[in-house]
């Protein structure tokens, strides 16, 4: 089978560039070609359910490895944990501890199979995102434009430009790039934090959305330098064209085609 084969069927993990070793299509598989690290980042697109699914299978494969140490999650703000619950503790204690509520946009039904994969498992799962109440104040955090080169931050802004169909207004450019920056920083700080209480021989896995976990432009820029990380990227509906700023990608199928656009300027006119 060529790799372009391999990539049309979406069989499981492409390493960049690798035609030359098969892609394994088994999360065992991807593990043993990942691991060991100290950080593992998955990133993923978050309409797409295989993704949620590859999350889960690798936290109960490190788990039952007894190498998982913690789970850190964008989609829970930093300062919330489940250190302290019992392994049996019930899904509303697990949601109180994180303050997950539907209404933050990442309902439980969701990502609720991933978190309770790590709690059950023993590990705790951590609040990586940037709280909203600090998100004003980022936005004039001048100093955040430094964290990164000048390139990155280029790319940075032009891929909120971009994400927002052009209907920001170019005020507003610089400050959400900041957010997205403060995010990124405020993920690597609570990733590290989680390793250095792990110890060694563990593996602490980010769940975040594939712009985040992107060698880069995200948060591997803001990790301490020697501290030794992989990237998987989940990515739905085959290869785009250009390298993947990633260890490794994970295909899934193509999701059903969504007018983004469409429905962020129905937003801007409500």
């Amino acid at each position: 089978m060529t790799c372009r084969t391999a990539v049309a069927l979406g069989l499981g993990l492409a390493l960049l560039g690798a035609c030359a070793h098969p892609p394994p299509a088994t999360v065992p598989a991807l593990l043993d070609r990942v691991l060991p690290t100290p950080v593992l980042m998955l990133g993923e697109q978050h309409d797409a359910p295989e993704h949620q699914a590859l999350q889960r299978e690798v936290v109960q494969a490190l788990a039952a490895r007894g190498q998982l140490g913690a789970l850190v999650m964008e989609m829970a703000e930093q300062g919330r944990q489940t250190r302290g619950l019992p392994a049996d503790a019930s899904e509303d204690q697990v949601r109180a501890a994180l303050n997950w509520t539907d209404a933050g946009g990442w309902p439980w039904p969701v990502y609720g199979p991933v978190v309770m994969a790590a709690v059950r498992g023993g590990a705790p799962v951590i609040g990586g995102n940037l709280p909203r109440a600090q998100m004003r104040g980022a936005m004039g955090n001048a100093a955040l434009d430094g964290l990164i080169g000048e390139p990155a931050l280029a790319r940075q802004r032009e891929g909120i430009r971009e994400g927002h169909c052009g209907l920001l207004p170019e005020s507003q450019i610089a400050p959400m790039t900041r957010i997205q920056l403060a995010r990124d920083q405020a993920m690597a700080q609570t990733t590290a934090q989680a390793v250095r209480d792990a110890g060694p021989g563990k593996t602490v896995v980010l769940v975040a959305g594939n712009g985040h976990v992107r060698r880069d432009l995200g948060v591997p820029l803001y990790l301490p330098k020697d501290l030794g990380h992989r990237v998987v990227m989940a990515q739905a509906g085959g290869a785009k064209d250009g390298a993947t700023p990633a260890d490794s990608v994970w295909f899934t199928p193509p999701q059903p085609p969504r007018d983004h656009c469409a429905e962020l300027r129905q937003q801007f006119k409500r």
